[in-house]
């Protein structure tokens, strides 16, 4: 038998159609043909536990050899094969529906359009002419009494088809490799692509005499099966650069949709580790890409490890994922998860997950300020920390300093630092009233701290060094003035003139004679669209980022400072207002250059005159 024939395609431009926009990556050809391999000895497989194949299975491997000097790549299996008839069927006829307006889509690079386009058209093999310019198949089914077929195509849309010999069932497929592709013919390329692609394959391939998969990674079996050491050891095979991960989520799911894989909590050091160590998609074992932010949530990007799902939908090339309900359930699914999981270690070992607090921290406030549901969820588990150390729950601290920290208006409020160090007078001032003092000084903590004031009731957040902290929680009972109002007034024009800015506002506060002379404070507004521009805000809030600070110069009515100043000569006094004043720009880090020269100057006169 000999036949000569057209490939049905419709059209004579499909296979630079093929090349240059299907599939853009080339070195795919190499899963593409390999999955066919595989899928044929799995279906002969399951005919033979069907009882519908009763021939001995044998040795079932894919095996992939390269003959540099032949310029040929050859990929072997021993599955189901294909009778001359069946070649016809599966190959020469491209079996989609629409094709020729498949092909006008694509000859007018029509971007949108080629991203709609769903994997059912059994295009895979035709990605062997991205790298071949002859490709030939050599084939005999499983069937009794079938003839082995040899087909032949050179990358036009002619093909011949005769009987041939074969003494094994199964398929060889074998390329001819193109002059402009000589690198495919390089065994370290090859071996490269099985390992980045064909790595957890069901079915041993073989290349040079190595297999190179394990047919059962270990999210394609049940939890129970497993200890730590093998999630341990699997994560090091795919990170083997990498810490330890912290903690691991083990996804088993079959209905409504399909979906294994294994997420870890990672061990960061730094942000190259967040880019480098990406999580894995998989379909039915086949790696597909490390881009996968439409099936994980955005704030899971962060975690590393494995999804295999068959119900995520791809183009044809498997190149795009397509978000649709699919995804957007399976996306759900995650985040369920993972809220359940964290729920868990909270519950079952709370030291252990406060241990962990540092490194999952980030993870918790990235979920709660992009996903209400993992909101509603991680209230419940979601840390806070003191300047002392001490972790609480959002509930536990809203109790623990609601008695001491609630102002006349009977709301709570929350005192936070974002450098304890840099603000450690202002902390120490508020811990000398019986205060507590929060840490957040993390890079979501200015959203944290808004989304924060938005949920929990009657509750605000002010920066310790915002005010004076007899206005940061301001009682009913107010501390009175050793000052008549003409005199707080002279006060107050006296530092006005000595200090001679007008981003400086200067007021006259009765406050307590143990606290500074003077308090400079940035508002708490003015504080915050800064920390939240810093963190990435955006929009409106670009532009306070224009305007010079403008700071609220708090001069302390009732301490002795005071009073000198006022009975002091005219020249000084306004000396003396500055060097206080100055004093106070130094507790914020606000000194610099010039006058803090000068200030060292006027320090050590006034030691000297003393």
């Amino acid at each position: 038998m000999q036949e000569k024939g057209s490939i049905s395609i419709h059209t004579e431009n499909i296979f630079p159609i093929i090349k240059k926009f299907l599939y853009s990556d080339h070195e795919i050809f190499l899963r593409e043909l390999v999955s066919n391999a595989v899928d044929a000895t799995q279906k002969l497989k399951s005919l033979g536990q069907l009882g519908e194949f009763k021939g001995e299975l044998g040795e079932l491997k894919v095996k992939v050899s390269v003959d540099k000097e032949a310029r040929t790549i050859t990929i072997s299996d021993r599955g189901l094969g294909m009778t001359a008839e069946e070649i016809k069927k599966y190959i020469n006829q491209i079996a989609f529906s629409g094709a020729t307006e498949f092909v006008e889509k694509y000859k007018e690079k029509d971007a949108a359009a080629k991203d709609q386009i769903i994997g059912q058209f059994g295009l895979g093999f035709y990605s062997a002419f991205m790298v071949a310019k002859e490709v030939e198949i050599f084939s005999r089914s499983y069937k009794e009494d079938t003839e082995a077929a040899h087909w032949v195509c050179d990358g036009s849309t002619e093909f011949s088809l005769e009987t041939t010999e074969k003494a094994d069932r199964g398929t060889d497929v074998v390329l001819h490799v193109a002059e402009d592709s000589d690198e495919f013919l390089e065994s370290q390329r090859l071996k490269g692509i099985l390992t980045k692609y064909c790595k957890f394959l069901p079915i041993e391939i073989e290349f040079e005499g190595e297999v190179i998969n394990q047919t059962q990674p270990i999210w394609t079996k049940q939890p129970s099966e497993l200890t730590d050491e093998d999630y341990t050891k699997f994560y090091q095979e795919l990170y083997p650069f990498s810490e330890p991960p912290l903690f691991w989520i083990h996804l088993n799911v079959d209905y409504p949709f399909n979906l294994t894989g294994i997420l870890y909590f990672p061990k960061v050091k730094d942000e190259l580790q967040f880019q480098r160590n990406k999580i894995q998609l998989y379909s039915r074992q086949v790696f597909i890409t490390d881009e996968v932010k439409d099936v994980v949530p955005e704030f899971l990007m962060l975690l590393h490890g494995v999804i295999d799902s068959p119900d995520i939908p791809l183009n044809v090339s498997r190149s795009f994922l397509q978000a649709d309900a699919a995804v957007r359930k399976i996306n759900q699914y995650i985040t369920k998860k993972v809220a359940d999981k964290l729920s868990e270690l909270f519950r079952k070992d709370r030291t252990g997950y406060e241990q962990k607090w540092s490194d999952i921290g980030l993870f918790v406030k990235y979920g709660m300020l992009s996903d209400e549901k993992f909101y509603d969820k991680a209230k419940d588990f979601a840390l806070v920390q003191n300047v002392a150390g001490k972790l609480f729950t959002l509930p536990e601290y809203q109790e623990f300093v609601q008695a001491n920290q609630q102002d006349k208006n009977g709301q709570t409020v929350i005192l936070y630092t974002t450098d304890a160090e840099a603000q450690h007078g202002f902390v120490q001032a508020a811990q000398d009233r019986g205060y507590d003092v929060l840490e957040l000084n993390g890079p979501l903590d200015a959203h944290f701290i808004g989304q924060l004031e938005q949920k929990l009731e009657k509750t605000t957040f002010k920066r310790v060094d915002a005010d004076t902290v007899s206005k940061l929680i301001e009682k009913e009972e107010a501390t009175e003035s050793m000052l008549s109002e003409e005199d707080k007034t002279k006060l107050g024009e006296v530092f006005k003139q000595a200090i001679s800015n007008e981003h400086m506002h200067v007021q006259v506060d009765a406050l307590s004679p143990q606290d500074a002379p003077v308090i400079i404070t940035l508002p708490e507004f003015m504080r915050r669209m800064k920390d939240m521009q810093r963190a990435g805000g955006g929009g409106g809030m670009q532009m306070f980022g224009n305007f010079p600070d403008t700071y609220t110069v708090s001069v302390n009515a009732n301490h002795p400072v005071a009073q000198r100043v006022l009975n002091a000569e005219s020249d000084a006094g306004s000396k003396l207002a500055r060097q206080a004043f100055d004093l106070a720009l130094l507790a914020q880090g606000l000194l610099k250059g010039e006058a803090l020269t000068a200030f060292v100057k006027r320090s050590a006169d006034l030691l000297a005159a003393e």
